[in-house]
C-alpha cells in the first residue's frame, strides 16, 4: 500500500504541478483518465524497435497474449495521409505541423510491471488501477494486477500517434488511472434474434476499447433457447430457432468465456425465470402453468408452474451445468415482467396457493418461487444479481444480492429505496440502446449519472456500476456491432471516468475520435453525429 500511495502522490504532483499541458481538446483518450497530464515534447516512435518488457511475478498467459494482441493495434497506418512537412493525422481530423524543438527522445523500450501474481479470472472489484509515465529518463508502465495491466496497454494504444507513413510519436505523458466503478457492462440479448460467435467476439473487443468488464448474456428467452445443454439436450433441440445453426455449444461458450477473459471481461450469463420461459417448456413437458378458460384447458401457456416440486429439481440440475460454463462468482436470475393471468386460471394453481394460505396474491406465489430459486443457487456457492421486480415484489434476497434497476419512468426512486434497504444496485434504466430516434442520442446517455438519485454518501456507494443494454427485437448479426457502437462508448465513459466529466464542448471531439479509431480498427461502427467522415471510411 506505502508503494501504491507513493505512486499516486508523485503522479498527483505531475498532473497538477506542473504547467505546458496540451489543450484538454488534444488529450484524445476514451474513456478519459483520473488524472492525466501529456506535454507537447513528445519522443518518437519505431514500429520496428518499439518493445515492451514483462516484469511480472510469475508467468501470465493472459497478460503475454494481450501484448502481442495490442501490438497489432499500435501501429495501425491504414489512414495516413502526407504532405511533405506537413502531416494530417486522422484520427484527430486535423492538420498537424511537428515542432522539431519539441522532440526529445526515442520511445523504444517500454517496462510494464504488474505488482500481484497473475489472476487468471476477472471478478467483481478486481483492481484495474494502473500507471503510465513516459518522458526523457523513464518508460514505464504500473499496475496492480494483470487487469490493470490490460487496461494500460489500451490507453497505451490510443497514446500512439500515427503522424505519417511510418510516422509515430507519443507525448511526454503522465497518467494515473482506475475505474470510478467496478461493474461495467454491456448486455446483448441473443434470444430474440440469434447472434452469430463471431459477432459477440467483436462485441467484446469493442468492450476491451472501452475498458467495459462485464458482458451481460441474456442467452434465452420466450422466442428461443439457443443454449446447447448435455443435462437437458431437448431445451434446444425443441426451443432453438435452429436446432443445428442457432445455438451456442459448450465449446462455444467457452470460446466466449476465454475471449472475454483475455480482455479482462467476466461473462455474466441471465436464465430469466419465471417469466420469459415460452422457449423453455418446448423442451421440458410440464414445466409451464397450462393457461384455462372457464375451467377448461387451453393449448397455451404462461410462466414457470411454481406449484410442482420437478420444476425446482429441473432448474437445480440445469443451474449445476451452467455454473460449470460460466465461471463468474455471479448469476443473473432475471425475475422480471411475469404475467400472472395463466397462474389465476389454473384451478391446481389456486389449490395450490390455498394450501400455502396464499390468498389471491400472484405476486406472493411469485415470491415463493422466486425463493425457492434463489436457495438452489445459493446452495451452489453463487451470488446473484435480480432485476428490480424481485425487491419491489418483497423476496427475502440475500444481503449481497445485485438488485438490476431497469424501469425508466421512475429509477431514481427505485435505487434510492433499494439502497436504503441496504441492497446494492446496478442501472440500466436510461441506458437502453434498443430505443433509436432520430438524431444524435449519445449525450443523453453520458448525461445519465447513476449516483444521481438524491441518495446519502452511503447508498452512493452501494451503486457499484450499470450496463448498457442492447435488446434483440431488431437486432441479430447484421447490425448489433453498428446500434450498439458508438453509443455505448458514453456510457463506457461515465462508468469509468470522473463524475465531473460532462463538458460536451469537450467531450464531443473525443467522442469523434474513438469512433475513428473502433472504425480503423476494422468494427462496423455506425455514425453518431450526423455528417461528417473518417478518414478511414474506406478501410471499414
Amino acid at each position: 500500500m506505502k508503494l501504491l500511495l507513493s505512486i499516486f502522490i508523485v503522479f498527483w504532483f505531475q498532473v497538477y504541478g506542473q504547467q505546458n499541458d496540451l489543450n484538454g481538446n488534444d488529450i484524445n483518450l476514451w474513456p478519459y483518465p483520473q488524472h492525466v497530464k501529456l506535454d507537447e515534447d513528445y519522443l518518437t516512435v519505431d514500429p520496428n524497435e518499439f518493445n515492451i518488457i514483462l516484469k511480472a511475478s510469475g508467468k501470465c498467459d493472459l497478460l503475454e497474449k494481450a501484448i502481442q494482441r495490442y501490438r497489432k493495434l499500435y501501429f495501425l497506418e491504414d489512414c495516413s495521409l502526407v504532405n511533405s512537412d506537413v502531416v494530417v493525422d486522422t484520427i484527430f481530423d486535423g492538420v498537424i505541423k511537428l515542432d522539431v524543438n519539441k522532440n526529445v527522445g526515442k520511445l523504444t523500450n517500454v517496462t510494464l510491471e504488474v505488482h500481484q501474481p497473475c489472476e487468471s479470472e476477472p471478478y467483481l472489484h478486481m483492481s484495474e488501477m494502473y500507471s503510465i509515465e513516459f518522458n526523457q529518463q523513464i518508460t514505464k508502465i504500473f499496475a496492480e494486477t494483470n487487469w490493470g495491466a490490460i487496461r494500460a496497454l489500451e490507453t497505451l494504444s490510443q497514446l500512439i500517434r500515427n503522424v505519417g507513413k511510418h510516422q509515430f510519436i507519443v507525448n511526454v505523458t503522465a497518467i494515473t488511472d482506475y475505474p470510478r466503478f467496478a461493474f461495467r457492462g454491456v448486455m446483448l440479448d441473443t434470444s430474440r434474434h440469434y447472434v452469430p460467435i463471431r459477432e459477440i467476439q467483436q462485441n467484446l473487443d469493442a468492450m476491451a476499447y472501452n475498458k467495459f468488464n462485464v458482458f451481460h448474456w441474456h442467452i434465452v428467452d420466450d422466442q428461443s433457447f439457443p443454449y446447447v445443454s448435455e443435462v437437458f439436450p431437448e431445451l434446444s433441440l425443441k426451443g432453438a430457432f435452429n436446432a443445428k445453426t442457432h445455438i451456442y455449444t459448450k465449446e462455444e461458450i467457452q470460446n466466449i468465456v476465454d475471449y472475454a477473459k483475455e480482455r479482462g471481461i467476466r461473462v455474466l450469463v441471465e436464465f430469466d425465470s419465471p417469466g420469459h420461459t415460452q422457449s423453455w417448456g418446448k423442451g421440458q413437458p410440464g414445466l409451464l402453468a397450462r393457461c384455462y378458460n372457464k375451467g377448461r384447458p387451453m393449448d397455451s401457456f404462461g410462466p414457470i408452474d411454481p406449484s410442482q416440486s420437478a420444476n425446482y429439481e429441473f432448474i437445480e440440475k440445469l443451474f449445476k451445468e451452467v455454473i460449470t460454463r460460466f465461471p463468474d462468482q455471479y448469476l443473473h436470475l432475471g425475475g422480471d415482467e411475469v404475467d400472472f393471468t395463466c397462474w389465476a386460471s389454473n384451478p391446481d394453481i389456486l389449490a395450490f396457493m390455498k394450501s400455502r394460505n396464499i390468498t389471491n396474491n400472484f405476486a406472493k406465489l411469485e415470491e415463493y418461487y422466486i425463493q425457492n430459486v434463489l436457495d438452489i443457487v445459493k446452495g451452489l456457492n453463487k451470488s446473484y444479481i435480480v432485476w428490480q421486480e424481485v425487491f419491489d415484489n418483497g423476496v427475502k434476497i440475500k444481503e449481497d444480492t445485485v438488485v438490476h434497476v431497469w424501469k425508466g419512468d421512475s429509477w431514481q426512486k427505485e435505487l434510492f429505496n433499494v439502497t436504503k434497504a441496504g441492497y446494492q444496485s446496478i442501472v440500466s434504466a436510461c441506458w437502453y440502446l434498443n430505443y433509436i430516434s432520430y438524431g444524435t442520442d449519445w449525450p443523453n446517455y453520458y448525461a445519465c449519472d447513476p449516483q444521481n438519485f438524491g441518495g446519502s454518501e452511503q447508498q452512493n456507494k452501494l451503486v457499484i456500476g450499470g450496463e448498457a443494454c442492447m435488446w434483440g427485437e431488431w437486432v441479430d448479426g447484421t447490425n448489433v456491432i453498428s446500434r450498439t457502437w458508438p453509443r455505448a462508448i458514453a456510457v463506457a465513459e461515465r462508468l469509468w471516468s470522473s463524475k465531473d466529466k460532462k463538458g460536451m464542448l469537450e467531450v464531443s471531439p473525443r467522442f469523434n475520435r474513438q469512433h475513428c479509431l473502433m472504425q480503423q480498427r476494422g468494427l462496423r461502427v455506425q455514425p453518431a453525429n450526423g455528417s461528417g467522415f473518417c478518414q478511414c471510411d474506406y478501410a471499414v
